[in-house]
Parts: structure tokens; sequence; C-alpha cells
């Protein structure tokens, strides 16, 4: 850890969920009711539903990288429900369900006569994202980096749901306010990570913006995959935020500069290098 030198950077890249937003809660628990519905055994396993869902989110982000991510969600929801009842895919239907996703805004399933009760809760699925959980250290230490660093995100997640989730970390403890100096989305780059072209766009903005080279951008996020494997095939700086998530980072292995347990840890050891 002493090698280290927090220091030297001058602009963090921050992935989002899984990183400042208990993405891996969020889900589970708006996957529990679809679970309980279908009396799936994977109601009973945190670890397995997730996996389960993962799987499917992988294979839509691959197979349709300018979906907007609550529109993938919906459609994700819907094709897992499908393969652990042993339904055939009806893409008709799927489509149907990410018209209506995208039209809508909120946490709750719009009210629509020509949706079913199923459709209803797809879309629900897919608006549920400002709903998931802030990790209790996130917004303390977001405010201490903010005095050291530029703050920006790079994230799969579209704009219009992350507006949401940005309101809640930079307002929500008035003695801890911060802003994000810069958001680049998937939306906006037109694919999803670990696709390295994220982190192009990211790196050329954030030169064009505040005119940091890549040698002074640091990479801090929770998933290996998702981050430190781009972030490694770029020649950037990481730092792994090792949160136990229990279905990132199976079997993917990445090099990073630093691991800390907490992005509040990571905070503790920029005040103690810069002194504050």
């Amino acid at each position: 850890m002493s090698e280290f030198k927090a220091t030297q950077y001058k602009v963090l890249i921050f992935d989002v969920y899984a990183t400042l937003i208990d993405w891996e809660t969020g889900l589970w628990e708006n996957l529990k009711p679809l679970l309980e519905r279908i009396h799936s055994p994977l109601a009973n396993s945190k670890n397995e539903a997730l996996s389960a869902f993962f799987s499917v989110e992988s294979d839509l982000q691959a197979r349709y990288p300018t979906m907007l991510y609550r529109d993938l969600l919906a459609r994700a929801h819907a094709e897992l429900a499908r393969r652990l009842k042993g339904e055939p895919t009806h893409p008709e239907t799927l489509d149907t369900i990410n018209a209506a996703s995208g039209s809508t805004t909120g946490t709750s399933a719009p009210t629509n006569p020509s949706l079913d009760v199923e459709e209803q809760e797809h879309i629900a699925f897919g608006q549920a994202i400002p709903s998931w959980p802030v990790f209790p250290d996130t917004i303390p230490a977001l405010h201490t980096l903010s005095t050291h660093y530029k703050l920006t995100v790079l994230s799969n997640v579209d704009k219009t749901s992350f507006s949401s989730t940005r309101h809640i970390l930079e307002t929500s403890l008035p003695s801890h306010q911060f802003k994000f100096d810069a958001i680049y989305t998937a939306e906006e780059i037109g694919s999803y990570k670990p696709n390295v072209a994220n982190f192009e766009y990211a790196l050329r903005r954030i030169k064009e913006e505040f005119g940091v080279e890549r040698e002074e951008v640091l990479v801090v996020a929770a998933s290996l995959a998702h981050d430190h494997v781009p972030a490694n095939e770029l020649g950037l700086g990481s730092v792994f935020v090792d949160r136990g998530a229990v279905s990132l980072n199976k079997d993917v292995s990445a090099r990073y500069d630093a691991k800390f347990g907490s992005l509040g840890e990571f905070a503790d050891e920029v005040r103690r290098q810069a002194g504050s």
C-alpha cells in the first residue's frame, strides 16, 4: 500500500453501481418477488439468483449495446423469467416491454391496459434503479475525494436513470455535499463496459474538459471484469474497492494499484497521503 501514490492523480473515474451504490442488494430485492411467485429455487440463494441474472444481462448487453439500461433491465427480467419457467422467448413481447419501459419514468410499473401483470412487473424492475441503496460510506468519501480530485462517472446506466442516483448522492447529506464534475454513460457512448471504447471515450472527454492526461487518471471500481480489465488494457492506474460482491469478479483476474474494503478506506488513505 505504501507504494501507491494517490496524490499523483488529478481525475477519478468511478463505476457507480457496485462501487457507490449497492447494486447487488438493489437487484436482489427487486428479483425476489418474481422468484417467489414462480417458486424458483433461486429465491433461496442470492448468489445463484444474481449469477443467473447477470448471465442473462451479459448476453443482452452484447446483443444490444445501444439499448438503454433501464430497458435492458426490463428485458433481462422478462428473459430470466422465461428461462426459469422453461418457456420460449418471444421477441415481439420483449419489444413491447421495451417500448413501454422507455416511455415511462419513476419506480413503479405504468398503468397500461395493453400490458399484462407480468409485463408491468418487468417494466417496474427496469424502473427501480433509483431505489437501489447507497453504501453508507459512499457520500462522506466522495465529499472528501472532491477536495483532492475531479470526480467523473463512467456508467453503464442510462442518463435518465443515473440522474436520480446523482441527485441522491449529491444532495442527501447536507453536511457532505459535493458535485460530480462529469458524467459519461453507455447511452451516449453506444456500448457497455467492459468495452474499452467506453474508457477511451472518457479519457478523450477528460482531456478536452480538464486538460488531464491519462497518466493522471485513476479508475476506482468494484468490478474487476467491467472496469479493471479494460483499465489494464489501456495502461490506466486503478483502485479495487472490494465490496465483497457475491457474484462479481468470479474467475476474473486483473491488476490494480491498490485494494480497499470500502470507498471510505480509500478516502482515508488519500487524506493521509495529502496530509489533511
